[in-house]
């Protein structure tokens, strides 16, 4: 009773009233300033972050897992506060340049840096790998190829939210985004990228349901997503690692770094674990360029080998009973 209760009734009023408050701040960003706005936002990061508890537990337990318990008390809580101001302001921004559509228009608040890695990598024709780092600029990152004239797909799960789910897609492919679905995509990626397209793939983030490997990030063991690297192999395709950093200003900078060089080993297993762990030191490079603009909420280190042992497990079984049920 009560999980219908959660989904009948709790999660369409959550939807709406989620939806309804993104939209309002895309509204209202046509009449108030910008600045009063990155400012309020900037003071709810700050209340918010004080307010979850169990979100300060998780970003203060990461950043030590990545950086060591040495730092002084309280150090890490000013860095998870740090890192709420900038989602916050950067979530005002992306709503404010919901119309932005142009490099021109974008140049007044980005610059851009090293367009000549994406460049030479592009005119490969090859396609290329967009290895993009969740810093809190994300979305611009994932964008920003197609924007800057690069013709450019991206890979989504649906969000549980339909009206929000429609609204991303609708100003990612606003932008010269192609938006392709995740299940069974990996042929059409395979095809589009031997077309010379780019593709924007985020390994970043701890996901069960993704195939993946335990290699080093910070040190310490992380089921990590293994398609950008299985891609590489299969395509060809160059590795452009980029990303979107916010100034202190409240400007940004989308950086496109140099291509990481391929590398094959004696086996397809080993080429791929061996390149996956060099687009984890990669993008823990950017991490630690720029440590209060990434993600530290995120359970990075959360798969252990054992819960992916249980979680395959369960999927086997229940793969078995539907078999059965047929």
């Amino acid at each position: 009773m009560a999980t219908k209760f959660k989904v009948y009734i709790i999660r369409p009023v959550r939807n709406f009233i989620i939806y309804h408050f993104l939209h309002s701040i895309f509204v209202l960003g046509q009449f108030i300033p910008r600045k009063p706005l990155l400012w309020w936002h900037g003071v709810l990061g700050v209340v918010v972050y004080g307010a979850l508890k169990k979100v300060r537990k998780t970003v203060e337990r990461n950043l030590t897992i990545a950086f060591g318990p040495e730092k002084q008390k309280g150090e890490y809580h000013k860095m998870g506060q740090r890192m709420f101001v900038s989602l916050g302001k950067t979530f005002t921004d992306y709503a404010l340049f919901w119309k932005m559509k142009t490099r021109e228009q974008f140049s007044r608040y980005f610059r851009f840096e090293g367009e000549e890695n994406l460049k030479a990598a592009y005119e490969k024709g090859k396609g290329v790998l967009c290895l993009v780092t969740h810093t809190s600029g994300w979305e611009f990152s994932a964008f920003m190829p197609p924007v800057l004239g690069y013709k450019s797909m991206g890979v989504s799960s649906r969000i549980k939210n339909p009206a929000l789910n429609k609204l991303m897609i609708g100003l990612r492919e606003s932008r010269g985004m192609a938006n392709i679905t995740r299940d069974h995509c990996y042929d059409t990626l395979v095809e589009r990228l031997k077309k010379g397209e780019c593709l924007i793939i985020m390994i970043d983030q701890d996901s069960k349901n993704i195939r993946g490997e335990f290699l080093k990030f910070f040190g310490k063991e992380a089921y990590t997503p293994i398609g950008c690297a299985r891609l590489a192999m299969d395509t060809g395709a160059p590795v452009v690692p980029m990303y979107t950093y916010r100034n202190d200003d409240d400007t940004y900078v989308f950086k496109m770094l140099p291509e990481i060089p391929f590398e094959r080993k004696e086996t397809d297993l080993e080429t791929i674990r061996y390149n996956t762990q060099k687009h984890n030191d990669a993008i823990e490079q950017i991490i630690r360029e720029h440590p209060e603009q990434w993600v530290w909420m995120h359970e990075r280190w959360k798969t252990t080998p054992e819960i992916l042992r249980q979680h395959l497990e369960r999927k086997r079984i229940a793969k078995e009973n539907s078999l059965k049920q047929q």
